[in-house]
């Protein structure tokens, strides 16, 4: 072999196998997170259906409640209570169901052909039985169950996680719950998803690979040895941006997790919560609750949305069809209906030279701070602004709220994740976010430098 062949071959074959090994645990790395992305995404919703079943159930213990605490236990209150329950429903497959303790079924609005049959030894595909599984549930206090059973829109048995409770005075055991299988074809999703970046990864770390050997084997043609220390140099730089693009990666989700399914949930949490109160109100108040069951209807489809749509990053529609200014404003009254604290909104100057990334990131961080000042400020008042000008575009949040220690809060290892990540976006924009707080308020301050050339973002 020349000198000249031999160059060649120890400059090249030394950078494919590193960058194959570097591909390999790239590719390692990869799979473990997307594993751990989607038992976190998993997790999450599982924790919010949780939530939304123990809510529901809630709200149907609540009205039934006046029979219940009165006492009666004739057959004309309780099918008077059946019919109530029989009545509610939610979503497409969304109902309620009465059993006794003794496994015999009351009321099944969906499956009425079960009605008055004992299913206690109903078992399902893997040889579980179920109604025994709810009923001890039941007794124990209530809870979730995880279970096989038919979906009325689909006639398929899938998985579905139930919530139940006992009402013991008429021995009943009363509960609802909601189809996994939704779950599942988010999770493909993320997956195919997940599976996708990984092949682009690779195809690039091919193509780099390729693009690096040919350049090598140029310059080892016209170089002595001693230029194999830059190949060196540009691989390491390589691997550091594989490592940097993975934390970016998952920074991104952690923050959309965040941003999106918590603030939804709050927000249906606030609702849900509101029309209770308005139920045990004078005849407004309880039509008034209807609607606030409507809307968060609506928004609880909108969380089951925005886990599909968690890999796609969409951003808010409002800022497509009403732009910035409008956008805040709606929050804000939004805001208002739902938490009962006055939001005043103003706004100076035109937005319409902001990026998107710009316009999502201060909608993004609006829709975090009015959260926080719902759980944790105790405010009595809110006030929104939006200040644009051509040297730079501000967004201000003030309240009269309790205050909190903004250094103790954002260098806690389990608390500001909001505050993390709010600040995260901004220095991703090359702006700032700055924060006041003391006993009187807190005053938070989103400011873009020059925010016409926010363009080239």
């Amino acid at each position: 072999m020349k000198l000249r062949q031999k160059i060649l071959f120890l400059a090249v074959a030394p950078l494919i196998l590193a960058l194959c090994a570097i591909a390999l645990a790239v590719r390692h790395q990869a799979l473990a997170l997307a594993g751990q992305q989607r038992a976190t995404i998993q997790q999450a919703y599982l924790a919010s259906k949780e939530a939304e079943l123990k809510h529901y159930v809630a709200l149907a213990t609540h009205s039934v409640a006046r029979l219940y605490e009165s006492g009666r236990r004739d057959p004309a209150a309780l099918e008077e209570a059946k019919r109530i329950l029989a009545a509610l429903s939610y979503g497409d497959d969304g109902y309620f169901f009465v059993y006794d303790l003794k496994g015999n079924n009351l009321m099944h609005p969906r499956q009425p052909e079960l009605v008055g049959q004992n299913l206690w030894e109903l078992k399902d595909a893997d040889g579980n039985p179920t109604i025994q599984r709810l009923v001890q549930r039941a007794r124990a206090g209530g809870g979730v169950e995880r279970y096989q059973w038919v979906k009325p829109s689909s006639g398929r048995t899938v998985a579905k996680l139930g919530y139940v409770v006992p009402l013991e005075n008429w021995g009943w055991m009363i509960g609802t719950g909601i189809y996994l299988d939704d779950v599942d074809q988010a999770l493909a999703q993320v997956h195919a998803q997940q599976v996708g970046n990984i092949r682009s990864t690779m195809l690039w770390i091919a193509a780099i690979a390729i693009l690096s050997a040919l350049a090598v084997g140029s310059s080892g043609l016209a170089l002595n040895i001693s230029d194999s220390r830059v190949a060196e140099a540009k691989l390491k730089a390589l691997a550091q941006r594989v490592v940097e693009s993975q934390e970016e990666e998952r920074a991104r989700l952690s923050r959309d997790l965040h941003d999106g399914i918590s603030q939804w949930l709050v927000s249906i949490k606030l609702q849900i919560e509101a029309g209770i109160i308005r139920l045990g109100g004078d005849a407004g108040q309880q039509a008034g609750a209807a609607a606030v069951f409507e809307r968060t209807a609506l928004q609880l489809n909108n969380v089951l949305g925005e886990v599909r749509r968690i890999s796609h990053n969409l951003r808010p529609a409002l800022l497509d069809d009403l732009g910035l200014a409008a956008a805040l404003e709606h929050l804000a009254l939004e805001f208002s209906q739902d938490s009962a604290i006055p939001v005043g909104f103003r706004a100076e100057g035109g937005t319409e030279g902001l990026s998107e990334v710009a316009n999502t990131v201060l909608f993004r961080i609006a829709q975090e701070g009015l959260a926080n000042i719902c759980r944790h400020a105790g405010a009595r008042q809110v006030e929104i602004g939006l200040s644009a000008t051509r040297e730079r575009i501000e967004l201000s949040i003030a309240d009269d709220g309790r205050g909190f220690d903004v250094d103790d809060v954002a260098l806690h290892p389990e608390r500001g994740i909001g505050l993390r990540n709010m600040m995260e976006r901004m220095e991703a924009l090359g702006g700032t976010l700055q924060i006041a707080s003391s006993s009187a308020g807190t005053v938070l301050r989103a400011r873009i430098e020059h925010p016409r050339f926010n363009h080239l973002i």
